[in-house]
C-alpha cells in the first residue's frame, strides 16, 4: 500500500505527498552520486554521523589477482574514517533484491578486500574529480576536515581494506522483509564488516518532491559488538578538550590554549573539534564563498600545529604567502618553521607562548593571515561553499 507525508506550509495548510515509484533505477543510481547524503550518515552514526566521499560509479571488482573487472559495483564510497562502503541500487521491483543481489554483493565484497589494490581506489577517484573539473585535495580537505593528511588518509584506507573493514549498502526504494532479516543476520554475524539495507522512499505532490531515507540493519547487539570491536574514537568538545590538557600539561599551558581559542571566538571563527580517540584538538576555521580556510589547530599533548598543508584558498595557495606567514611566525622566539614546511603541518610546544609577547605576536600574525583572505572576497572569482 502506498504511503502518504505531509508538508505542512506557511499557510497551516496540509500538502499530502504520495509515495511515487521512481521512473528508473538508473535515476535513483544517479541521485545518490549527486547527493551522497542519502545514505543518511547520521542514521547509521548518531554520535559521529558519516560523512561520504564518492570514489566512482561502477566500479570494477576483479575476479583473481591483477585480474581485470568480472563485476561491476554501482557506487564505491568512502567515510571520513577511511573505510569503503559498497553500494548496490535496486528498485524494489526488480525480484533479485530478493536473493540474487545478497550473494552478488558478498562476491563483490569478498574480491575487493583481496584484489582491490588502494593506488587503483585512488586513482578512480582522482579520475572522477578530474572529469567534473574538481581537486582531489580540496574534496578530500573537506571530507576530513581536520587536519589528517592525504596520504595517511589513503594508508588507513589501505588498512581497513586488508582488515576486511568495509561496509555493505543495499539501497533501494522499498526493503523487503526478506532482505531486511537477511542484512540484519548477516551484520550481526560479520566483523569487523557492516551490512546494512538503506530505503530511499520518494515522495511527490505539488510539484515537488521529498525523499526520505531510512537505515534498516542495525540491531542492538550488532551495534555494541561492533563499537566495542571498534574502540569508537570520542567527539572532543570545549569541557573536555581543557581537562584533559589541563591534567597532561598543567594550567599555565591550558591558559595559552584558552587565549588562542578566545581571540577565534571573538573574530567569529568557526571551532571544529576533533574526533581524536585519545588526544583532543580544536581548529579554528575561516569558512566563505570559496570554502574552509584553517589556519592553526591546538592539541591535548601540549602542541600547535600549522596547517600549511590545508591552506587551498586564495591567497595562501600561493608559496610566497605561506612562506611569508612562516616568516613572520619565525621572529617569534623559540619558533622555527623549516623551508619545506610550508606544504606541511608544523608542530610547537603551546609553551613557546607563555611570554605575553610572543602570544600577541602569534594571534597577531593569524590577524594577518584573516585580513589578507578578506582583503581577496571581492576581487577574486567566487565559488559555492561545498
Amino acid at each position: 500500500m502506498a504511503g502518504r507525508i505531509y508538508l505542512l506550509g506557511n499557510g497551516s495548510d496540509l500538502m499530502p505527498m504520495e509515495e511515487a515509484r521512481y521512473d528508473s533505477e538508473d535515476l535513483l543510481q544517479a541521485m545518490l552520486a549527486q547527493y551522497p547524503d542519502l545514505l543518511a550518515g547520521e542514521q547509521i552514526d548518531g554520535a559521529q554521523p558519516r560523512r561520504w566521499l564518492l570514489v566512482t560509479r561502477e566500479m570494477a571488482v576483479p575476479g583473481e589477482e591483477a585480474g581485470s573487472g568480472r563485476w561491476s559495483l554501482d557506487h564505491l564510497f568512502l567515510d571520513q574514517d577511511g573505510v569503503p562502503t559498497l553500494v548496490e541500487v535496486k528498485r524494489s521491483t526488480d525480484t533479485r533484491i530478493r536473493r540474487e543481489v545478497i550473494g552478488q554483493m558478498l562476491d563483490y565484497a569478498a574480491n575487493a578486500v583481496a584484489y582491490w589494490p588502494v593506488e587503483e581506489v585512488r586513482a578512480k577517484f582522482e579520475s572522477r574529480c578530474d572529469k567534473s573539473g574538481e581537486s582531489p585535495e580540496e574534496v578530500l580537505a573537506d571530507l576530513l576536515e581536520g587536519g589528517q593528511e592525504i596520504d595517511e588518509f589513503w594508508q588507513t584506507v589501505k588498512t581497513n581494506l586488508q582488515a576486511g573493514r568495509v561496509r555493505l549498502v543495499f539501497l533501494a526504494d522499498s526493503i523487503p522483509a526478506e532482505l531486511r532479516r537477511v542484512v540484519e543476520f548477516l551484520n550481526e554475524q560479520m566483523d569487523p564488516a557492516e551490512v546494512l539495507a538503506i530505503e530511499v522512499k520518494q515522495f511527490a505532490g505539488g510539484g515537488m518532491k521529498t525523499l526520505v531515507p531510512r537505515v534498516l540493519g542495525q540491531t542492538e547487539s550488532a551495534r555494541q559488538k561492533k563499537q566495542s570491536a571498534r574502540g569508537e574514537s570520542r567527539k572532543w568538545d570545549e569541557p573536555s578538550f581543557f581537562a584533559e590538557l589541563r591534567r597532561k600539561k598543567g594550567e599555565a599551558t591550558a591558559a595559552i590554549a584558552r587565549a588562542c581559542l578566545e581571540w577565534a571566538q571573538s573574530r567569529e571563527l568557526r571551532i571544529w573539534w576533533g574526533q581524536g580517540k585519545s588526544e583532543g584538538s580544536f581548529f579554528p576555521v575561516y569558512d566563505n564563498e570559496r570554502g574552509k580556510n584553517f589556519l592553526f589547530s591546538v592539541w591535548t599533548y601540549g602542541r600547535i600545529e600549522i596547517q600549511f598543508q590545508h591552506m587551498k584558498k586564495p591567497p595562501f595557495d600561493q608559496d610566497a604567502n605561506r612562506q611569508e606567514l612562516a616568516r613572520r611566525l619565525a621572529l617569534i622566539d623559540g619558533i622555527s618553521i623549516p623551508e619545506d614546511s610550508i606544504t606541511k603541518r608544523p608542530t610547537f610546544d603551546l609553551d613557546l607562548l607563555s611570554e605575553a609577547d610572543s602570544l600577541t605576536r602569534f594571534l597577531e600574525t593569524f590577524d594577518w593571515v584573516l585580513a589578507e583572505v578578506k582583503r581577496l572576497e571581492h576581487s577574486l572569482p567566487q565559488t559555492q561553499t561545498p
